[in-house]
């Protein structure tokens, strides 16, 4: 993979990315939706701590392992964690992240071409590893607009639109 270390590193800083961007919400600003389709700051961060424990990794190592076997469900894992706070949904995937960089850290060479075919199709090792940074970068605009449209909600009547549009 031609830029392996630039996407560790993104990897390596993105925690801090999410730790910055949840610092200081209230409880109620953690579990606020804007819609009932939406998911709030807590379901969000809650959710990155899982995909540590029964997504990203596993499923990468899974494919470079060259296992044929069906990936767990997600939906259905026993590993998925239960938390209630936003510090703690937090922690946990502070600390798991930890574990997946060390864990990425011990591949040597790795065959970046490995697939497993998926229910969706082919899915190479390159293909797994790009998607685990760009999940990052979804959930951490995920939370910047989550921010804002809070920001927009409790500071009505007054507008953010001398700020550029949205």
């Amino acid at each position: 993979m031609k830029h392996f270390s630039a996407s560790l590193a993104q990897l390596e800083y993105q925690p801090t990315i999410i730790a910055s961007l949840v610092k200081d919400i209230s409880t109620e600003q953690a579990h606020w939706k804007p819609d009932a389709k939406s998911w709030s700051i807590f379901e969000t961060v809650a959710h990155l701590y899982a995909e540590e424990i029964v997504d990203f990794r596993p499923r990468l190592a899974h494919i470079l392992r060259g296992a044929t076997t069906e990936w767990r469900s997600i939906e259905a894992d026993e590993r998925v964690p239960s938390v209630t706070t936003l510090q703690a949904a937090l922690a946990g995937y502070l600390a798991q992240r930890q574990e997946s960089l060390a864990w990425l850290r011990t591949l040597k060479n790795p065959n970046w071409q490995k697939a497993y075919v998926a229910p969706f199709g082919p899915i190479t090792a390159g293909d797994m590893f790009t998607a685990w940074v760009a999940h990052d970068l979804h959930h951490s605009r995920q939370l910047n607009a989550l921010r804002h449209q809070w920001l927009v909600q409790q500071q009505a009547p007054y507008t953010t639109r001398y700020a550029g549009v949205w």
